[in-house]
Protein backbone atom coordinates (compact mmCIF):
# COMPACT_ATOMS: atom_id res chain seq x y z
CA UNK A 1 0.00 0.00 0.00
CA UNK A 2 1.60 3.64 -1.04
CA UNK A 3 2.01 5.74 2.09
CA UNK A 4 -0.35 8.40 0.92
CA UNK A 5 -3.71 7.87 -0.41
CA UNK A 6 -3.79 11.76 -1.75
CA UNK A 7 -0.55 14.23 -2.42
CA UNK A 8 -1.22 17.90 -3.58
CA UNK A 9 2.05 19.86 -4.89
CA UNK A 10 1.66 23.44 -5.64
CA UNK A 11 -2.25 23.13 -6.47
CA UNK A 12 -4.37 26.59 -6.78
CA UNK A 13 -8.44 26.52 -7.72
CA UNK A 14 -9.36 30.03 -9.31
CA UNK A 15 -12.66 31.24 -10.34
CA UNK A 16 -12.90 34.17 -12.77
CA UNK A 17 -9.25 34.90 -12.00
CA UNK A 18 -9.89 34.76 -7.96
CA UNK A 19 -7.29 32.52 -6.54
CA UNK A 20 -9.71 30.78 -3.55
CA UNK A 21 -7.11 28.05 -2.86
CA UNK A 22 -3.66 27.90 -2.63
CA UNK A 23 -1.93 24.26 -1.42
CA UNK A 24 1.88 24.46 -1.87
CA UNK A 25 1.83 20.86 -0.33
CA UNK A 26 -0.55 17.86 1.47
CA UNK A 27 -0.32 14.70 2.51
CA UNK A 28 -2.92 12.35 3.16
CA UNK A 29 -2.62 8.76 4.80
CA UNK A 30 -4.66 5.69 4.20
CA UNK A 31 -7.09 4.89 6.84
CA UNK A 32 -7.01 7.80 8.31
CA UNK A 33 -9.21 10.42 9.52
CA UNK A 34 -8.27 13.60 8.31
CA UNK A 35 -10.08 17.33 9.27
CA UNK A 36 -10.24 20.41 7.84
CA UNK A 37 -11.28 23.20 9.74
CA UNK A 38 -11.41 26.79 9.14
CA UNK A 39 -14.32 29.72 8.91
CA UNK A 40 -16.35 30.01 6.25
CA UNK A 41 -15.21 30.58 2.58
CA UNK A 42 -11.73 29.72 3.67
CA UNK A 43 -11.76 26.87 0.69
CA UNK A 44 -12.87 23.87 2.77
CA UNK A 45 -15.98 22.54 0.35
CA UNK A 46 -13.56 23.44 -2.84
CA UNK A 47 -10.65 21.14 -1.70
CA UNK A 48 -12.98 18.35 -1.20
CA UNK A 49 -14.24 19.00 -4.72
CA UNK A 50 -10.85 18.58 -6.22
CA UNK A 51 -10.34 15.79 -4.27
CA UNK A 52 -12.99 14.01 -5.44
CA UNK A 53 -12.62 15.39 -8.56
CA UNK A 54 -15.54 17.33 -9.54
CA UNK A 55 -13.74 19.85 -10.14
CA UNK A 56 -9.80 20.08 -11.95
CA UNK A 57 -6.88 22.13 -10.42
CA UNK A 58 -6.41 25.58 -12.28
CA UNK A 59 -2.65 24.94 -11.39
CA UNK A 60 -0.50 21.70 -10.05
CA UNK A 61 -1.22 18.12 -9.36
CA UNK A 62 -3.07 15.99 -7.39
CA UNK A 63 -1.67 12.38 -7.59
CA UNK A 64 -4.55 9.58 -5.98
CA UNK A 65 -3.25 6.10 -5.53
CA UNK A 66 -1.40 5.09 -8.87
CA UNK A 67 -2.58 8.15 -11.06
CA UNK A 68 -2.44 11.70 -11.16
CA UNK A 69 -5.23 14.52 -11.82
CA UNK A 70 -3.94 17.89 -13.20
CA UNK A 71 -5.32 20.92 -14.89
CA UNK A 72 -5.39 18.61 -18.79
CA UNK A 73 -5.70 15.01 -17.33
CA UNK A 74 -8.82 13.75 -15.71
CA UNK A 75 -8.76 11.13 -13.04
CA UNK A 76 -9.86 7.65 -14.54
CA UNK A 77 -13.45 6.51 -13.75
CA UNK A 78 -12.29 3.03 -11.69
CA UNK A 79 -10.54 5.49 -9.74
CA UNK A 80 -13.38 8.42 -8.95
CA UNK A 81 -15.19 5.45 -7.68
CA UNK A 82 -13.12 4.75 -4.95
CA UNK A 83 -14.29 8.29 -3.39
CA UNK A 84 -17.85 9.33 -2.07
CA UNK A 85 -18.52 12.59 -0.51
CA UNK A 86 -21.82 12.91 1.52
CA UNK A 87 -23.16 16.56 1.63
CA UNK A 88 -24.40 18.49 4.46
CA UNK A 89 -27.59 18.55 2.92
CA UNK A 90 -28.41 15.05 1.17
CA UNK A 91 -30.65 14.96 -1.75
CA UNK A 92 -32.42 12.07 -1.41
CA UNK A 93 -34.54 10.44 -4.35
CA UNK A 94 -38.14 10.24 -3.86
CA UNK A 95 -38.35 6.79 -3.29
CA UNK A 96 -37.79 4.11 -0.52
CA UNK A 97 -35.26 4.46 1.91
CA UNK A 98 -33.89 0.91 0.47
CA UNK A 99 -33.81 2.08 -3.25
CA UNK A 100 -32.19 5.14 -2.33
CA UNK A 101 -29.34 3.22 -1.32
CA UNK A 102 -29.15 0.91 -3.50
CA UNK A 103 -28.63 3.42 -6.21
CA UNK A 104 -24.99 4.12 -6.04
CA UNK A 105 -24.65 0.05 -6.96
CA UNK A 106 -27.43 0.08 -9.66
CA UNK A 107 -25.70 2.80 -11.44
CA UNK A 108 -22.57 0.71 -11.32
CA UNK A 109 -24.61 -2.75 -12.90
CA UNK A 110 -25.06 -4.28 -9.56
CA UNK A 111 -28.64 -5.12 -9.53
CA UNK A 112 -28.50 -8.25 -6.81
CA UNK A 113 -27.42 -5.40 -3.69
CA UNK A 114 -29.98 -6.72 -1.41
CA UNK A 115 -28.03 -8.11 0.86
CA UNK A 116 -25.52 -4.91 0.66
CA UNK A 117 -28.10 -2.43 0.82
CA UNK A 118 -29.50 -4.24 4.22
CA UNK A 119 -26.13 -4.35 5.61
CA UNK A 120 -25.68 -0.79 5.27
CA UNK A 121 -28.85 0.41 6.51
CA UNK A 122 -28.27 -2.02 9.57
CA UNK A 123 -24.67 -0.04 10.29
CA UNK A 124 -26.51 3.50 10.38
CA UNK A 125 -29.25 1.78 12.22
CA UNK A 126 -32.49 2.25 9.93
CA UNK A 127 -32.73 -1.45 9.15
CA UNK A 128 -35.85 -1.20 9.70
CA UNK A 129 -36.93 1.64 7.82
CA UNK A 130 -35.97 -0.02 4.45
CA UNK A 131 -39.24 0.63 2.81
CA UNK A 132 -40.25 3.93 4.00
CA UNK A 133 -40.28 6.38 1.84
CA UNK A 134 -37.21 8.95 1.98
CA UNK A 135 -38.75 12.06 2.22
CA UNK A 136 -40.55 11.49 5.29
CA UNK A 137 -37.48 11.12 7.24
CA UNK A 138 -36.51 13.24 9.56
CA UNK A 139 -32.99 15.31 9.15
CA UNK A 140 -31.09 12.73 10.84
CA UNK A 141 -32.35 9.82 10.06
CA UNK A 142 -31.90 11.32 5.82
CA UNK A 143 -28.01 12.53 6.52
CA UNK A 144 -27.40 8.19 8.13
CA UNK A 145 -29.26 7.08 5.14
CA UNK A 146 -26.95 9.59 2.83
CA UNK A 147 -24.14 7.49 5.08
CA UNK A 148 -25.42 4.30 4.01
CA UNK A 149 -25.87 5.42 0.26
CA UNK A 150 -22.17 6.23 0.61
CA UNK A 151 -21.06 3.32 2.66
CA UNK A 152 -22.60 0.74 0.60
CA UNK A 153 -20.45 1.53 -2.58
CA UNK A 154 -17.27 0.25 -0.17
CA UNK A 155 -14.97 3.34 -1.05
CA UNK A 156 -11.83 3.68 -0.39
CA UNK A 157 -12.17 7.25 0.79
CA UNK A 158 -15.26 8.88 2.29
CA UNK A 159 -15.48 12.67 1.84
CA UNK A 160 -17.79 14.62 4.61
CA UNK A 161 -18.77 17.68 4.06
CA UNK A 162 -19.83 19.67 7.21
CA UNK A 163 -22.06 16.07 7.64
CA UNK A 164 -23.53 16.96 11.04
CA UNK A 165 -23.55 21.02 10.74
CA UNK A 166 -27.88 21.38 10.86
CA UNK A 167 -28.46 18.35 13.55
CA UNK A 168 -29.29 17.54 17.05
CA UNK A 169 -26.69 16.35 19.67
CA UNK A 170 -28.74 12.79 19.49
CA UNK A 171 -28.22 12.56 15.80
CA UNK A 172 -24.62 14.05 15.84
CA UNK A 173 -23.32 11.59 18.44
CA UNK A 174 -24.66 8.89 16.23
CA UNK A 175 -23.09 9.66 12.51
CA UNK A 176 -19.60 10.55 14.26
CA UNK A 177 -20.09 6.79 16.12
CA UNK A 178 -20.53 5.23 12.69
CA UNK A 179 -17.71 7.64 10.62
CA UNK A 180 -15.58 6.09 13.71
CA UNK A 181 -16.76 2.40 12.84
CA UNK A 182 -16.49 2.59 8.96
CA UNK A 183 -12.63 4.30 9.75
CA UNK A 184 -11.87 1.14 12.16
CA UNK A 185 -13.62 -1.82 10.81
CA UNK A 186 -12.60 -0.98 6.97
CA UNK A 187 -9.52 1.46 7.67
CA UNK A 188 -11.78 3.82 5.57
CA UNK A 189 -10.08 6.97 4.87
CA UNK A 190 -12.04 9.43 5.85
CA UNK A 191 -11.50 13.43 4.83
CA UNK A 192 -13.69 15.57 6.98
CA UNK A 193 -14.63 19.29 6.50
CA UNK A 194 -16.25 20.92 9.42
CA UNK A 195 -15.79 24.41 10.98
CA UNK A 196 -16.95 22.33 14.69
CA UNK A 197 -13.07 22.27 16.31
CA UNK A 198 -14.73 20.08 18.90
CA UNK A 199 -16.16 17.85 16.57
CA UNK A 200 -12.03 17.50 14.77
CA UNK A 201 -10.90 16.90 17.86
CA UNK A 202 -13.16 14.14 18.53
CA UNK A 203 -12.79 12.44 15.45
CA UNK A 204 -9.55 12.64 13.56
CA UNK A 205 -6.47 11.43 13.83
CA UNK A 206 -4.82 14.58 11.76
CA UNK A 207 -6.28 17.85 11.68
CA UNK A 208 -5.50 21.21 9.22
CA UNK A 209 -6.32 24.80 9.56
CA UNK A 210 -7.46 26.08 6.08
CA UNK A 211 -7.53 30.30 6.49
CA UNK A 212 -8.15 32.39 3.05
CA UNK A 213 -7.29 29.58 0.55
CA UNK A 214 -4.12 28.32 2.25
CA UNK A 215 -2.80 25.69 4.76
CA UNK A 216 -1.66 27.53 7.90
CA UNK A 217 -1.20 24.25 9.53
CA UNK A 218 -1.65 20.37 9.72
CA UNK A 219 -0.50 18.29 12.00
CA UNK A 220 -1.52 14.99 14.91
CA UNK A 221 -4.62 15.99 16.78
CA UNK A 222 -2.95 16.03 20.06
CA UNK A 223 -0.40 19.01 18.49
CA UNK A 224 -2.68 20.71 16.65
CA UNK A 225 -4.84 21.41 19.97
CA UNK A 226 -2.48 21.47 22.72
CA UNK A 227 0.67 22.54 20.84
CA UNK A 228 -0.08 24.72 17.60
CA UNK A 229 3.59 25.84 15.80
CA UNK A 230 1.02 28.90 14.67
CA UNK A 231 -0.10 31.43 16.21
CA UNK A 232 -3.39 31.69 14.21
CA UNK A 233 -3.66 28.40 14.99
CA UNK A 234 -3.89 28.64 18.83
CA UNK A 235 -5.99 31.96 18.60
CA UNK A 236 -8.86 29.18 16.33
CA UNK A 237 -8.71 26.72 18.93
CA UNK A 238 -9.38 29.28 21.54
CA UNK A 239 -12.50 30.35 19.56
CA UNK A 240 -10.83 33.66 18.31
CA UNK A 241 -11.91 35.39 15.12
CA UNK A 242 -8.83 34.62 13.19
CA UNK A 243 -10.18 35.89 9.60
Amino acid sequence: MSDFVYQLRDVTKEYNGRRVLQVDGLDIRPGEIFALVGPSGAGKSTMLRLLNFLEHPTTGRIHFREAEFNPSRPMPLKLRRRVTTVFQSPLLLNRSVGANVSYGLRLRGRRNSGRRVEAALKEVGLKHMARQRARTLSGGEAQRVALARAIVLQPDVLLLDEPTANLDPYNVGLIEDIVQALNRQRQTTVVLVTHNVFQAKRLAHRVALLLEGQIVEASDVEMFFESPRDPRTAAFVRGEMVY
